[in-house]
Parts: structure tokens; sequence; C-alpha cells
């Protein structure tokens, strides 16, 4: 048997309900790392999405934020993130998301992401499209970089001398671009390049399970989404990511890999 969107979307909404009913109350907070935040809402979310597939789907293999790789067959693997900004939600900013992918044989098929505050659910099926609240959605024809309202987001290991960061890029953009932005959810960075809220996309540092269901959705929406090398496998780590309309993804491409 094999999982449909009806299932994970109602996953997601009972996730996100979680993640509303405690956001801004009382809660728990623990360090991963210096920047890197968890909460108890975190294990909430989380531990009702393993519960579902737990249930529906015992044999599968999952990638969750906070239980690392659960092991399975990975034909059927499973990313998860029970809450997308995580940061976001510990200083009660209210934008955060439930994201939930299912790859078959490799390949991404069904793609979940859910905003609990504003109960907006973006949703994909491989070959089949991608929507906001059931309607179809695709990227703004925004074909100049200039023109363009770009959002990225920074590893929390920016400041370590030996590890890569976005200080470099953010640069480049920011000279170039009409303007930029900085969520705090990578899932709804791509969700909202899907809609045409924002027009282009880019951030390294990532896992898949932040990105793997915002994928589909750019992709089935009719946008391009890549590794910042171009490359279309965006879930094998290290993993970046750019993302926009077609035309509007090259530009940035050659923004990305142009020579200071």
């Amino acid at each position: 048997m094999e999982p449909t969107l009806d299932q994970i979307i109602g996953w997601a909404h009972e996730a996100g309900d979680i993640l509303r009913a405690g956001f801004q109350q009382k809660f728990e907070i623990y360090h991963k790392g210096p920047k890197d935040l968890v909460t108890e809402m975190d294990h909430k979310s989380e531990a009702r999405l393993l519960g579902h597939l737990a249930a529906a789907f015992p044999d599968h293999a999952i990638f969750s934020e906070e239980s690392g790789h659960l092991n399975g067959s990975h034909e059927s693997q499973w990313y998860i993130d029970p809450l997308d900004g995580t940061v976001n939600y510990a200083h009660g900013i209210p934008i955060f998301s439930v994201s939930i992918a299912y790859a078959r044989a490799g390949q991404l098929n069904l793609g979940v992401v859910y905003d609990p505050m504003h109960d907006e659910t973006y949703a994909a099926e491989a070959g089949r499209g991608a929507t906001l609240n059931g309607k179809k959605i695709q990227p703004k024809r925004v074909d100049r970089i200039i023109d363009a309202l770009l959002v990225t987001g920074f590893p929390y290991t920016t400041g370590s001398p030996d590890k890569p960061d976005n200080l470099d890029l953010f640069s480049r953009f920011a000279r170039q671009a009409q303007g930029l932005r900085r969520l705090g959810s990578a899932a709804l960075d791509c969700c909202w390049v899907a809609e045409g809220r924002l027009d282009g996309y880019w951030e390294l540092g990532l896992q898949a399970y932040d990105i793997a269901a915002g994928v589909l959705i750019v992709r089935e929406a009719g946008g391009t989404a890549t590794r910042l090398d171009g490359d279309s496998d965006v879930l094998t780590p290290p993993c970046t990511i750019v993302a926009a309309n077609p035309r509007l993804h090259a530009l940035m491409l050659e923004v990305i890999h142009d020579k200071p």
C-alpha cells in the first residue's frame, strides 16, 4: 500500500494543530548547538507524525530532524521536519511549518508543507502539479535579477572559520536584486517561491528534511530547483539549493558562479 496526498495532509494538520496550540505558551527549549535550538514542541509534533508512520508504514525508512535516520526499506523513504522554523517559534515569530515528503525508489513522490498559523497547506504529487489550499500555484515570471525579491538563510555554522557560510553570496545578491528576505523556514522559502510571493531562493548548509517537500512543490509548480552547482540531486549531503522559475534560476546560477 502506498501513502496518499490526503493522508499526509491530514497528518501535517494534526502536527500543526499541536504547534499552534503551544505557540507563545510555556515550553522547554534546549540547545543542540551554540545557535541551534530544539523545543519540546518539536518533539511533540514529531511524535505524532512518527506514530502515524509506525502504524501505517512500519517498514519504511525515515529521516527526521529530531530522531535522525530510522531504519527501514530505503525503497520507501520519508523526510520529516516536525517544526521547520524552530528559532522563530521559540521567539514567538509566527513563521514556521510542518514539512513531510515521501520518496519512492529515490524519486520524490509526495510533499506537504503546512503553515499552521495561517492555515496554508502547500501540497504536490509527482506529475500532478502543486497547490495551495487546493488551488494550483506557479512561480512568478520574473526574468531579471533586478526585479526579483529573493530569500535565503544562513547555516548555524556561520562564523566558524572552517565551515562554509552564505555571506559572500548574500552580498552579491544584495547588490543586484530588488530585495532580500530571511524567513527562517526553508520549507516555506520553497513554497513562497512556488506560489510567487517570492521570486527566488538559495541556501547552503541544509539537511534533506529541510527541503524535500519544498523542492517537489517548486518543481510541480513549474519552477526549477537544483543544488548550487546546478545538479538536480538536492537531497544528497551537503545539501544546497537554488529555486526559482527556470529563467531566473539560470540567472541566479550565473551570479553564484561569477568570479568576483
